[in-house]
């Protein structure tokens, strides 16, 4: 009864859940053909943006090719934000709004296989950010001598909320991008890659040039101007810049000294830096931080830890800059490894969480790691599934970043042989290097390398807001355990000692009595840091 109960409330919220979704969320999220008929090429953004009215112009060349016969195409811009014209071969193209969806018809079919390219004319006012990075938009602060400094963070939100593009990370632009971004004389505008050059408009605007010879998520292409300094440094072949307001330039040359062992860690367990042609930057930003791919957002006000604070509470985490650790660890998940659908966003955070506990591990030992992933504990509230709905833009619990990481931890103890895991994570981080997955192909590669069906353990963690847990008891001097777990027959096995020697049991969703003789449950101890479970 009780199982039915709980299967009738899960469909009850799921139902619930669904009715939330519109045609916009669907617009936005999903793959419908006039998505699908095509694959972006390239972008080439040129814009003006000005702090003083908080507003853009200009236009984004997109080059695409087509992939099945058609004479509409879907792309995004935000519906607050003006369509001046879109220019394709010298003539004006038909289009048609509906949200954010921009629906553009042309009068000749375009036929799969052939490049297209076209310009797309733009203008207005972006959204304002209420809270960057936690909700989208323009951010246009002062420094503190009073002059401009503006950010842009949209993950989730959509990156057409300040350019159209095709707004889905089921698509990146194979030959990367150009961003020729014009701010006021005398600020620097700051973007992806390396810098091909400025430019004086004689108008009192300099553009500055940036280029991104790699793939790059529509998120992950940003801007941030202010009156920047800036330095380089390069590491074993690897150009390092970094961008900071000019007040704070002796401070980030101490702070930024972090990244360097960072890379020595990250590029040892999960492979060479994957965007070494764009090179590796940080930007201060006016907000908290975010991984946009070559130019990632700094935001940490130069403390250790988490704006000085340890998320882990176990004085491990005040060791590290969190913002450098966590924001670089993403250019191997979330910017090499894509997900294809932000449902699916466990791909970037869990794997990235997990990365900062590979970082302390790397830097002080086992032990330290394993201290710092426990004290992950505290921040997971289990208050719904990891993974989202697909098709509508929609992002599961932040559960993904701790409960991630942690279900990672549970699966490396699962496996019991930490050669093969550190071979197999590397492997994973380089068969799927710049390229865009979903869940299901990250499980399916996990199973095949690890040699076990961890189908329903991943399923337990990321489907489910509840953990497993174990339950044991005495009956007859023999030692008793079950799971109680919402996966159905799940049966994942679990260490335990007996009287200090460690046990590997096997339990089910069924009573099992064991072999092992117990007169007393405190001779049992269950090993509830190698594995995230309740215990009874």
């Amino acid at each position: 009864m009780k199982k039915i109960l709980i299967f009738s409330f899960a469909l009850i919220s799921f139902q619930s859940l669904w009715a939330q979704f519109t045609r916009k969320d669907s617009l936005q999220g999903g793959l419908r053909p006039e998505r699908t008929c095509y694959d972006v090429l390239r972008y080439d953004l040129n814009i003006k943006i000005n702090p003083d009215d908080k507003s853009i112009t200009g236009y984004n060349d997109i080059t695409f090719k087509v992939v099945d016969n058609t004479a509409k195409i879907q792309l995004d811009l935000f519906k607050n934000m003006q369509i001046d014209s879109i220019i394709c071969n010298t003539k004006k193209v038909r289009y048609k709004r509906e949200f954010n969806a921009v629906f553009l018809d042309f009068v000749e079919k375009l036929t799969a296989g052939a490049e297209q390219k076209i310009r797309f004319y733009y203008s207005g006012k972006p959204i304002i950010a209420k809270r960057a990075p936690w909700d989208g938009g323009f951010v246009f602060a002062t420094d503190i001598q009073k002059k401009p400094w503006v950010g842009v963070a949209c993950q989730g939100t959509g990156a057409s909320l300040w350019f159209p593009c095709k707004d889905s990370q089921s698509d990146e632009p194979d030959f990367g991008a150009t961003m020729k971004i014009a701010a006021p004389t005398g600020l620097t505008a700051v973007s992806n890659g390396k810098l091909l050059g400025s430019e004086d408009l004689s108008n009192g605007y300099t553009r500055w040039d940036w280029e991104v010879k790699n793939p790059i998520n529509s998120y992950d292409i940003n801007v941030t101007i202010a009156d920047f300094v800036h330095f380089h440094d390069n590491y074993k072949g690897l150009d390092l810049d970094y961008y900071v307001l000019r007040d704070n330039e002796e401070r980030a040359k101490k702070q930024f000294e972090g990244v360097k062992p960072m890379l020595d860690c990250f590029q040892s367990k999960f492979g060479t830096y994957p965007f070494a042609e764009d090179g590796y930057k940080l930007v201060e930003t006016p907000y908290l931080g975010m991984e946009h791919q070559s130019a990632i957002a700094y935001g940490n006000m130069y403390l250790k830890g988490y704006l000085g604070h340890d998320r882990s509470e176990t004085g491990i985490g005040m060791n590290f800059d969190y913002i450098i650790v966590h924001e670089s660890g993403h250019e191997w998940f979330g910017n090499s490894i894509t997900a294809k659908d932000i449902a699916d966003m466990w791909l970037h955070e869990s794997f990235t969480t997990y990365s900062e506990a590979v970082y302390v591990e790397c830097q002080y030992g086992y032990n330290e790691g394993q201290i710092y992933v426990n004290g992950l504990k505290k921040t997971v509230n289990n208050d719904g599934p990891i993974l989202g709905k697909y098709g509508v833009n929609h992002e599961g619990s932040g559960d993904m970043y701790s409960k991630g990481a942690l279900m990672l931890n549970t699966i490396r103890h699962l496996l019991n042989d930490d050669d093969k895991w550190w071979k197999i994570l590397l492997k994973y981080a380089e068969t799927y290097r710049h390229q865009i997955i979903d869940g299901s192909t990250a499980i399916a590669f996990f199973n095949t390398e690890t040699g076990m069906d961890l189908t329903k353990v991943f399923n337990q963690y990321l489907r489910y807001g509840t953990i497993p847990r174990l339950e044991y008891r005495i009956n007859k001097n023999r030692l008793e355990y079950q799971w109680i777990a919402m996966v159905e027959d799940f049966d994942m096995p679990v260490d335990i000692k007996i009287k200090g020697e460690k046990i590997r049991i096997q339990p089910t969703t069924s009573w099992k009595t064991s072999k092992y003789k117990v007169t007393n449950l405190s001779e049992v101890e269950v090993l509830t840091n190698d594995f995230f479970i309740n215990v009874n």
